[in-house]
């Protein structure tokens, strides 16, 4: 079930990325997560094991929309999960609520190198675009 993230999951999505192998030294998640709190957190979501009597979180994502574009972020579901349909359905939704804010093109980063990731996108119907990305910290999250 897919639902708005809550402050009481912090360390459970912090826990969820590390397992996934999205956290990096320059990126503070917990920074990272209170930057979405901030800015539409209704794009904050969350999938939690319904079996699961203390519902785990086991599927996690950001999804943003500037105006121009939407962007998602931080997409992660829990190793043994994945193939299972769980990071279809946060794309199925993103895609949902993006569209419904009049958002014309969505936009994703993956790291190169990580085939799985992209061939999962790929089967989704995205596809590279011809485009370098480049970035630039304003705030260490040292």
């Amino acid at each position: 079930m897919l639902r708005p993230f809550a402050d009481a999951d912090t360390e459970a999505v912090v826990a969820l990325w590390e397992a996934a192998g999205l956290v990096r030294p320059w990126n503070d998640p917990r920074r990272d997560i209170a930057r979405k709190r901030s800015v539409q957190p209704e794009l904050f979501l969350v999938a939690e094991d319904l079996d699961d009597p203390q519902r785990a979180v086991v599927g996690v994502g950001m999804a943003g929309y500037d105006g121009h574009r939407g962007w998602v972020n931080y997409l992660a579901v829990r190793p043994d999960l994945q193939g299972s349909g769980l990071g279809r359905a946060f794309m199925t939704e993103f895609e949902r609520l993006l569209t419904a804010l009049g958002c014309p093109k969505l936009n994703l980063q993956v790291r190169s190198g990580n085939e799985q990731v992209i061939d999962f996108y790929r089967a989704l119907g995205y596809a590279p675009d011809d485009t370098v990305s480049l970035g630039k910290r304003l705030i260490p999250d040292d």
